[in-house]
């Protein structure tokens, strides 16, 4: 049996299997902090608080002493930083983080090079803008850094007592030289971080450590057994679907949103904010449009009218489509295609007669409208594949899904056990690590459930033209 253990951003997922059949699963929700506007924070401590809990949760349906491996995944680009007692310095800055929003203009005029090197322009929510940050507001922070690691990678510090990360967690730093797969001196020098705080990497499936006596004592995992690299979550999504392998691509509908397509060659786009990053997998990359807000703007509404996210998709249903105003979804400013974290989230066209309904509807669609401006930031690569997968909790939604379909153009598979996503793919990478599976194995798609063909929507598109013009009309203001 094969544990995979995915550090979300709104919830620790934690799965086991055989490989094939999930046996069990349990999530344990975590909270964000924003003490300050365009801040997001979370306390390392809290995920592994997290996984212990999801563990127990776990252990009443399947027993812990039969796991053999254990897979890691989680929430790219957090930085966590650690003294030289391996203590936890302050609580780590997340992805949708906007701080570091001036880091990155110095760190793209010091090393115009940046965006070929490491695969995407600089953003305030990758890691290395946000030591820049550090450096300049909290010196003292500063002083004590001895070892800076991803979300992920602290879970597997307390789990096996190592300092390591794969190479799609590490790309999502900007400190990974995608074509050489390894640190860049440059860019961490450009960016106040000091090359010995890095981390020791390897590719996903690669063991890195053994649970050790105490993590056991913690959680009920058998002392011992091997814990592998593992991923990035936009990686373990892709080798939960089979997307290890070239022309293979997939969507994924989670607090954040991606559109992933996998390569076996470097091929960078900075100017379009497409991320060219190597894959957890060795001499694999890929290309992804992330969009922060994904699913996360569905259930911001839901916590405003008091709802749930079930009864968002289900009034968004019932909506007069003809009376529905347009939805900005950029709660946390937006990266791909735009590359700007200023711009905010709002509604455009509200009549004193607009009801929630039409509320509803406008925030769906406007979370469609992102994959078809990321569609349209990979020029034409996206056209030449069969299908797009989807994967994440949005998933669940038919009516988004077909939604998605219809705007960009692309036939959707809904796979079995959409929602199991990069938990499951940590959890077959742990059985590549042991052998249990094969490097080719881990390339193998999982079943459809559900298609979803695109049927044009004159109406649809109009729509469109009218959201991305009032992106365009907002876009300067301050």
């Amino acid at each position: 049996m094969f544990l995979g253990i995915d550090i979300g951003t709104s919830a620790v997922k934690v799965i086991c299997t055989d490989g094939v059949v999930i046996h069990g699963s349990a999530t344990a929700d975590l909270t964000l902090q924003s003490p300050h506007s365009g801040w997001s924070e979370q306390d390392p401590h809290a995920w592994w608080s997290a996984v212990r809990s999801a563990l127990v949760d776990l252990s009443r349906n399947v027993t812990l002493a039969d796991v053999t491996a254990v897979g890691l995944s989680g929430q790219m680009h957090g930085a966590v930083l650690l003294d030289r007692q391996r203590q936890v310095l302050r609580p780590a800055i997340l992805w949708n983080d906007s701080r570091s929003t001036d880091a990155c203009a110095r760190l793209q005029t010091k090393l115009p090079e940046i965006g070929t090197i490491a695969g995407v322009l600089p953003l305030p929510g990758f890691t290395a803008p946000k030591l820049i940050w550090v450096a300049q507001e909290e010196p003292a922070v500063q002083a004590r850094i001895a070892h800076l690691l991803l979300p992920k990678d602290y879970v597997g510090l307390c789990l096996h007592g190592e300092l390591a990360t794969d190479r799609s967690d590490a790309a999502g730093t900007l400190w990974l030289d995608q074509a050489a797969r390894d640190w860049s001196r440059a860019v961490a020098e450009a960016s106040e971080t000091r090359p010995e705080w890095l981390p020791r990497l390897a590719d996903g499936h690669e063991v890195v450590g053994q649970i050790t006596a105490s993590a056991a004592a913690q959680t009920g995992l058998p002392a011992g057994i091997p814990v592998v690299a593992g991923g990035g979550d936009a990686a373990t999504g892709a080798v939960s679907l089979g997307a290890t392998e070239a022309g293979r691509g997939f969507i994924s509908l989670g607090t954040s949103g991606q559109l992933f397509v996998a390569g076996d060659a470097y091929h960078p786009n900075p100017a379009k904010f497409v991320h060219a990053f190597a894959h957890t997998v060795p001499d694999r990359w890929y290309q992804m449009a992330a969009m922060l807000n994904g699913a996360r703007p569905i259930a911001w509404l839901a916590g405003q009218l008091g709802i749930s996210a079930g009864e968002v998709v289900a009034l968004a249903e019932s909506a007069d489509a003809g009376r529905v105003p347009i939805f900005l979804p950029y709660l946390t400013g937006e990266r791909s295609p735009h590359g700007d974290p200023h711009i905010r989230a709002g509604f455009f066209g509200l009549e004193d007669s607009t009801p929630r309904a039409a509320l509803c509807r406008a925030v769906i669609e406007a979370v469609a409208f992102t994959f078809a401006d990321a569609v349209d930031s990979f020029g034409g690569t996206v056209a030449d594949l069969p299908h797009l997968a989807a994967i994440g909790g949005g998933s669940k939604s038919p009516f988004l899904l077909q939604m998605i379909a219809d705007v960009t153009g692309q036939r959707i598979g809904r796979t079995v056990g959409s929602d199991a996503g990069p938990a499951m793919g940590a959890a077959r990478l742990a059985a590549c690590g042991i052998g249990a599976l094969s490097l080719t194995d881990l390339g193998q798609q999982p079943e459809i459930a559900d298609w979803f063909d695109p049927a044009p929507s004159p109406e649809l598109d109009h729509r469109l033209r009218r959201y991305r013009a009032l992106y365009q009309a907002l876009k300067t203001l301050d």
